[in-house]
């Protein structure tokens, strides 16, 4: 065989085979570090298909997969719950004929599968208190167990708080304290802690540096953040409370794909033992949906499982997105606006409340000044309102009605503290 004819058939070859190859493409947020793991080993196991990443974060991913043929994209896996339930109305998603056997429906009252069977959930990050163990060494402060407990006289000046408004994580960690508590308790204990804490803003410094290098001892956050922090060396640890609020990561297949096997394929590695334990990887550090594979867990690995035995979670998020952005704007003017005169009263009234045992109709008054919810339940879960508050960037009349809102409660927020004050200052404080 001459050259010629040589070079012309290991070209053929050469084609055939990449003709051979399905491509995949998979539209995700997740970092590289992450995406890599998985993409490696199910090419590995599928050497008939190609995956290709497309990287978006959950505001641009939703736009691109309204496109026309939703941009050629085959599956979704992300962490953006408001991007699954939004393009699920837009009929987005192809029902998902998956075995499920191992994989539970529930985990407490959280799902981890859509009901109508369009998504599931992947993995869950878990909320919890980021702390420094030598700076709760040298304060002599007990570790914390639940949020109750944060608002502990002992840890005044030691927690660091993230706004909601300004951390993406924090929105829904801000809500399952309101799930927990119900929504008067859970303002009034929100209340109450940030008067404990500093507040954080975003472009402040991230919050595991706050607590890894010592200025601070605690700070709620997610867990793999405290995680990867770990990983690069910070003094930190993470406590779960009890219970464990979770944020699902979800995945689906798009109605429009080309490649419903290699989809189909894909999710199901995704889910299986072997694709699962992947989340124990020290570049990834999830929390795996599949209870078996934590037999398998690193040393030290949390198992929300095991601990929702005796604390089963009580938060769903599903039901929180809809007014999460009137809480945000309630958290900015019942605290974020005001923490400077906030913070001073809070001790104040602690320290009356601790002399002697004290209490009286005075200070039950000023407690209760400080911590009555800015709006009822029923108005902050008003469809209208709520609207008002999601479209105010795109829509000005929308902005113009949570403005209204705003200053009203604006008012009433101020009266209630100046009225505290005043009542404070009547006993010389």
């Amino acid at each position: 065989m001459t050259f010629r004819c040589l070079f012309i058939l290991i070209a053929s070859l050469t084609a055939c085979d990449a003709a051979a190859k399905q491509t995949l493409t998979v539209l995700t947020a997740y970092h590289e570090e992450v995406v890599a793991q998985f993409e490696t080993t199910f090419e590995r196991d599928h050497p008939d298909i190609d995956v290709k990443i497309i990287w978006r974060m959950p505001h641009d991913a939703l736009p691109y997969m309204q496109q026309r043929n939703q941009g050629g994209v085959d599956v979704y896996w992300s962490a953006s719950l408001h991007n699954y339930l939004q393009l699920k109305q837009e009929g987005a998603w192809q029902k998902m004929k998956l075995d499920r056997d191992g994989l539970p429906e529930m985990l407490g009252v959280m799902p981890l599968i859509d009901p109508d069977g369009f998504y599931c959930a992947t993995e869950m990050a878990g909320y919890g208190f980021v702390v420094n163990p030598g700076y709760l060494k040298n304060h002599r402060l007990p570790e914390p167990k639940t949020w109750q407990d944060l608002i502990d006289t002992r840890y005044s000046g030691h927690i660091a708080l993230p706004v909601p408004s300004r951390f993406g994580f924090a929105p829904l960690m801000i809500d399952s304290i309101l799930q927990q508590y119900g929504w008067e308790r859970g303002w009034a204990l929100l209340s109450e802690l940030a008067g404990n804490a500093q507040l954080l803003e975003h472009n402040r410094s991230f919050i595991t540096d706050v607590v890894g290098s010592g200025e601070l001892g605690i700070a709620p956050s997610l867990d793999f953040f405290a995680n990867s922090a770990r990983a690069n060396g910070a003094p930190l640890q993470l406590l779960y409370p009890e219970p464990v609020a979770y944020s699902p990561a979800h995945i689906a297949v798009t109605a429009s794909t080309r490649q419903p096997q290699a989809a189909r394929q894909f999710v199901e590695f995704i889910l299986s033992a072997k694709g699962q334990r992947l989340l124990f990887h020290p570049d990834i550090r999830k929390l795996p949906v599949r209870p078996a594979v934590y037999a398998d867990k690193p040393e030290g690995q949390f198992d929300p499982f095991e601990a929702a035995v005796l604390h089963s979670p009580v938060y769903d998020p599903s039901t929180a997105l809809p007014r999460l952005a009137v809480q945000n704007a309630l958290f900015d003017l019942f605290l974020t606006e005001r923490h400077d005169q906030l913070k001073p009263v809070w001790q104040r009234l602690h320290e009356l409340e601790t002399q002697n045992g004290r209490s009286d109709e005075m200070l039950a008054e000023v407690r209760h000044l400080l911590t009555a919810a800015p709006i009822s339940l029923d108005l902050a879960s008003d469809i209208s309102v709520q609207q008002n508050f999601e479209k105010r960037i795109k829509d000005a009349d929308a902005d113009m009605q949570a403005k209204s809102l705003e200053n009203t409660w604006r008012s009433d927020i101020s009266r209630n503290y100046q009225r505290a004050e005043q009542l404070l200052a009547a006993w010389g404080h």
